[in-house]
């Protein structure tokens, strides 16, 4: 069995086919013994490794050989059942990264909105319990501003000039604050700003529809609106609260090969967002 690359395991009655190599990936684990003959708990049976143990709870076992890395389920709750099974295997690493469940449960994320109207202008507030959320909103908000006279605001064909991004106000690293509409400068200036929101293309001055526009783009990344309430009646300000069960980013496994050893493993978090 040393020599065969294509390995195939019925592993309580689920079926895996892999390589030798990905069972090899711990040299220490019974997984990498077995394919020396080497374990009496795994049977070869007609080509196939018998293994009466879950097989639903394998299929993570296999994805963490494949990948060295951690992604369960944002409902998964078996931590202690997959431990059982990383332990038998002989996958210690992966056993005492699941003995660490605070850091592979999803948490709650909450998010909240306020704006503000006040005559031809429109004021929003985002703050968000996960400032990598906020600053990811960030980056898909532009503000441009138009500078023109008030005769040709009111004019049917008003002279076209170009629009000038503006860089977005973060207060701090769970906030981001900006606004849009007519806005008078000096003179009989006035300075109109627009607000875009990727992947829409539109730039909206109005501030109804920019709301609209932002609520609706937090709703398909997975927010849950979950209350609205007017927090300043003299200023009008309305406030909109979201929440969602954020996956946390993937747990990644680094094995160190030192002098007379078969390595030591370390956990760290992996640096790719898993998928909302």
């Amino acid at each position: 069995m040393s020599n065969r690359e294509v390995v195939i395991l019925s592993v309580g009655g689920v079926r895996f086919v892999t390589r030798a190599s990905t069972l090899r990936r711990f040299p220490e684990s019974r997984l990498a013994r077995m394919l020396n003959d080497d374990d009496q708990e795994f049977k070869l049976v007609n080509g196939e490794f018998f293994v009466d143990r879950d097989g639903t709870l394998f299929s993570y076992i296999m994805d963490f050989l494949r990948t060295l890395q951690v992604s369960l389920p944002t409902d998964f709750s078996d931590y202690q059942r997959l431990r059982r099974e990383a332990e038998f295997y002989g996958l210690y690493p992966l056993g005492d990264l699941l003995s660490q469940e605070h850091l592979l449960k999803p948490r709650l994320e909450i998010l909240e909105v306020r704006f503000s109207l006040q005559e031809l202008q429109a004021f929003f507030r985002v703050f968000g319990s996960c400032s990598t959320t906020v600053e990811a909103l960030a980056e898909r908000i532009t503000v441009f501003t138009r500078q023109q006279c008030s005769q040709s605001w009111s004019s049917p064909f008003p002279s076209h000039k170009p629009l000038a991004p503006l860089p977005l106000e973060r207060p701090s690293h769970h906030d981001v604050v900006f606004q849009c509409g007519t806005d008078y400068s000096a003179g009989d200036q006035f300075v109109a700003r627009y607000v875009s929101i990727k992947p829409d293309d539109r730039k909206l001055i109005n501030g109804t529809n920019v709301l609209g526009l932002l609520l609706d783009t937090l709703l398909k990344d997975g927010f849950r609106l979950i209350s609205t309430r007017t927090v300043s009646h003299e200023e009008k300000v309305e406030c909109y609260s979201f929440e969602r069960m954020q996956s946390p980013a993937g747990l990644t496994i680094e094995v160190r090969q030192t002098r007379g050893s078969s390595g030591a493993a370390q956990a760290k978090r992996s640096q790719v967002q898993k998928a909302k």
